[in-house]
């Protein structure tokens, strides 16, 4: 049953006078609309889902936890809305890992936000592989800052390994874990850096309550310590921005001259269809969803869908391959549930090391590691002392790392149209196609690597190793695939290779941009949200100069 808050029967019909019409309520789609609202402008934010009631955070919380509930439920993932194709060499779930409605996948996001570094914008000028950005680091460094002040981010000020700062974090970093101080401990013995990760989680006094330590980041938040873009949604409310929840637009349309788009379409519960006008158009619907988006809208004169004159709308898309790394300590108490946030500290040192091919890796030391102490006492048929001595042995001696590793940007690997399957407004599915590559899997093995050593530096054993290394007949559903896509529509100064300009302009229409990781050229190996928002906020200063 779902928890959506009841919008009780608000108008859902189109906005007048409208400045920008967004499409999506995620962090690109929220921070744009706020810091256009901000500003005088009047903003319109149609999301395909619903407005979800922060109230029963703490029932999603629960759901979680539960051994017999899927992650989709705790979101209401999935179903027919959200059907798709997926013909990639391993299992992309993306009704495990994408959230529709207010605040988006931020709702249940892991809240890891470290800023791209200068070489992933250079991959081609540096390394001789992928392609280079059209705009640089220095260019984005001042939204980066903008971005973090905005959501909040708890970091270190000061730190191997991360790219140039300009100040410091809003917040202190997270306390350091007993896990993390373990892993310190082995990474001294090792030359190994461990270092804070930079969190949107609160440390301290924020616009949202402090991190009250559960340890289910990922997929919930119930004290509401971790930013969701729902909070920036609720600014922009505030500033004057309405939002329309459960209105999937189905296409947008175009003048006869087929320069500018004239009216975002969309449809609403009970079946009635609309057309919302507005002198700007940002489609932020998401990487898998805009290009989709683009594809439907195909007209007499874009025939291959909108914005799409290079012929490059859905591909060279991209994910972080990688995977997870668990050892169990025996005489070890790693302790995992005294502090909750499910990451705290990584590893960036392998990010950039000079040695080719290798790509880029991120690796996040996990203070916990599955399964959780609940499902593990509620799969048990012990109970008493019984249950207690079989919990002792299962948990508290894991220790591990989630690792993000670079995948090359590659024409093959696209979103298209599945022809042969639609949603539940009759349009046809996204379908995803991705191939990792030897780039991936080189990179997770060397990360694989090192964890290995830094378990065994502290008397433990590797116990589970699954990820883009592993042969694709043994990789197991759910490893890593998903989490971080990007690519589809690239951001280009060429109009014959690109969908978007540095602007996110798109080259084929006027007033049409796209935010979102779609727009990225090179995946690097950093979690993408802070990238996206930092886009997405110079975006917004762009749409202000032009609507002057």
């Amino acid at each position: 049953m779902s928890d959506a808050q009841s919008d009780g029967g608000a108008d859902k019909t189109p906005v007048d006078g409208t400045d920008v019409c967004v499409v999506g309520a995620g962090p690109a789609g929220a921070l744009l609309s706020h810091s256009l609202a901000k500003r005088g402008h009047d903003v319109v934010i149609l999301e395909a889902g619903p407005r979800f009631d922060m109230e029963k955070r703490v029932e999603r919380m629960k759901r979680q936890i539960h051994p017999e509930r899927g992650v989709n439920e705790i979101w209401d993932m999935g179903g027919e809305r959200d059907a798709y194709t997926d013909s990639s060499d391993r299992d992309m779930p993306l009704n495990k890992r994408r959230v529709k409605g207010v605040g988006g996948t931020s709702l249940h996001w892991g809240s890891v936000v470290p800023r791209f570094r200068e070489r992933d914008f250079e991959m081609q000028s540096r390394h001789g592989v992928g392609k280079d950005w059209p705009i640089s680091y220095e260019d984005l460094r001042p939204y980066y800052a903008r971005a973090e002040q905005e959501i909040g981010v708890a970091g270190p000020d000061e730190a191997p390994h991360q790219a140039p700062r300009e100040e410091g974090y809003p917040m202190d970093p997270l306390p350091e874990s007993t896990a993390d101080k373990l892993c310190k401990e082995a990474g001294e013995a090792l030359d190994i850096d461990v270092q804070p990760m930079p969190m949107a989680i609160n440390t301290g006094a924020y616009d949202r309550d402090q991190c009250q330590g559960y340890g289910t980041c990922e997929h919930v938040c119930p004290s509401g310590g971790k930013y969701s873009a729902d909070i920036h949604v609720r600014k922009a409310e505030e500033e004057g921005a309405t939002v329309l929840t459960e209105v999937p637009v189905q296409r947008l349309e175009h003048g006869p001259a087929g320069e500018e788009i004239t009216a975002a379409v969309y449809e609403t519960p009970d079946g009635e269809t609309y057309r919302q006008e507005a002198d700007t158009f940002v489609a932020a619907a998401g990487t898998y969803e805009t290009p989709r988006l683009l594809l439907l809208s195909e007209s007499d004169q874009y025939p291959d869908g909108l914005a799409n004159s290079s012929g490059t709308v859905g591909k060279y898309f991209m994910d972080h391959g990688g995977g997870f790394v668990i050892g169990f300590l025996s005489d070890r108490d790693t302790n995992p549930g005294a502090y909750g946030p499910v990451v705290s500290s990584g590893i960036f040192q392998f990010y950039d090391d000079g040695e080719d091919p290798v790509g880029g890796i991120n690796m996040m030391l996990l203070n916990g590691a599955e399964p959780s102490l609940p499902e593990v006492a509620m799969r048990s048929d012990k109970l008493g002392d019984d249950l207690l001595a079989d919990l002792e042995i299962q948990y508290g001696g894991t220790i591990g790392t989630s690792i993000s590793a670079e995948m090359l940007p590659r024409e093959d690997n696209r979103i298209t149209l599945d022809e042969s399957k639609t949603d539940d407004r009759g349009n046809p599915v996204p379908e995803v196609n991705m191939t990792a590559g030897q780039y991936v899997r080189d990179a997770t093995e060397k990360a694989v690597q090192a964890m290995t050593d830094m378990v065994e530096e502290l008397g433990g054993n590797v116990v589970l190793s699954q990820g883009s290394h592993t042969p694709d007949a043994e990789y197991i559903e759910d490893a890593k695939a998903g989490y971080h896509p990007m690519g589809g529509t690239r951001m280009g100064t060429d109009p014959e290779e690109s969908v978007v300009d540095p602007t996110l302009k798109t080259h084929d229409l006027d007033n049409l941009y796209i935010s979102g990781g779609g727009v990225f050229v090179t995946g690097g190996a950093s979690n993408p949200t802070l990238t996206i928002m930092a886009l997405s906020l110079k975006a917004a200063d762009h749409i202000h100069e032009e609507l002057q």
